[in-house]
């Protein structure tokens, strides 16, 4: 008896996991199709869009990606490569002492393979966020080439299906390197270097939130009190007064109808996340799931 329950609750917990609401249906405001939502996650394996119902099918049904901001535009991404390099006034060695320095560069050394010889011009935001990627990369086999969150991006452009960003470079270069002034950049990239295990736990209870569907509890995770991550309350606040501006950037895409949207899942969830931004501004947010593909299958004898 014992064996069985344990493989009923292993079954439960694969149906679970297949069954995550991460995908949702966009309609109404005349629109005139719908349009697709998907919630996405860096650091989950692109095979498990397999296990989402019907995401391929609701992906060949759109004629646009929308993404946060368009990685397939190459002289965007040499824009932001440059904007993260320090202005020629600043240098790093103003706001850390000797000893603080040392133990940096030595820490990037460790993990990056680069010391500040190499990356001193680089502003401090940049840094962590390197930081960050190599913990996720040895501690949660995060591999960027197979991540989900960049897939249908990558597919609309093989396919020469347009691809729209919701930020335009400025925003997404204010967005990463300078919305925090270089001093407390300085002081993040310290406390990341400092607390590398709370960087990792929370990334992996946010991907074990997000492989559940549990996209309110990821809000609640990343604007929670007890949060002291590089992405906590502050950054909650700014996300949820962008996902405002979001939808009215949103709004002609919607009205046409036929758009695929890829964002990562901490926009997504909670009373300020974009799905009930959505639902405020009058829109129809339903999570598609597997009876779409049954009606398909039965009206076509498959």
């Amino acid at each position: 008896m014992r064996r069985i329950a344990v493989i009923v609750l292993v079954l439960l917990g694969i149906y679970r996991i297949c069954s995550a609401q991460v995908l949702f249906a966009i309609s109404g405001k005349s629109s005139r199709d719908k349009s697709y939502l998907l919630a996405t996650n860096r650091h989950v394996d692109m095979t498990f869009i397999d296990t989402i119902p019907n995401a391929f099918s609701c992906f060949s049904r759109c004629n646009k990606v929308i993404t946060e901001f368009a990685m397939q535009d190459y002289e965007a991404l040499a824009a932001l490569r440059q904007a993260a390099i320090l202005p020629d006034s600043v240098r790093l060695t103003n706001f850390y002492d000797d000893k603080d320095y040392a133990y940096i560069d030595q820490s990037l050394r460790l993990t990056l393979g680069m010391g500040l010889d190499q990356l001193c011009r680089m502003k401090p935001a940049y840094l962590t966020e390197m930081y960050r990627a190599e913990l996720m990369k040895q501690w949660l086999q995060y591999d960027e080439n197979r991540s989900m969150e960049s897939f249908f991006e990558k597919v609309a452009a093989e396919r020469d299906i347009p691809i729209y960003g919701l930020d335009n470079v400025g925003e997404t270069m204010y967005m990463l390197f300078d919305r925090e002034p270089f001093h407390w950049q300085c002081q993040e990239l310290k406390k990341v270097i400092d607390y590398p295990e709370r960087e990792v736990k929370q990334e992996k209870t946010i991907r074990e939130m997000y492989l559940m569907g549990r996209l309110t509890d990821i809000a609640y995770q990343v604007a929670g009190p007890d949060n002291q991550t590089s992405i906590s309350f502050s950054d909650y606040k700014i996300y949820a007064q962008r996902n405002l501006e979001w939808v009215k950037r949103l709004a002609p895409y919607l009205k046409d109808g036929g758009a695929f949207i890829t964002l990562n899942c901490i926009y997504l969830g909670g009373d300020k996340g974009l799905l009930a931004q959505l639902k405020a501004a009058g829109y129809k947010v339903k999570p598609v799931n597997h009876s779409l593909s049954i009606k398909k299958n039965r009206a076509t004898g498959k």
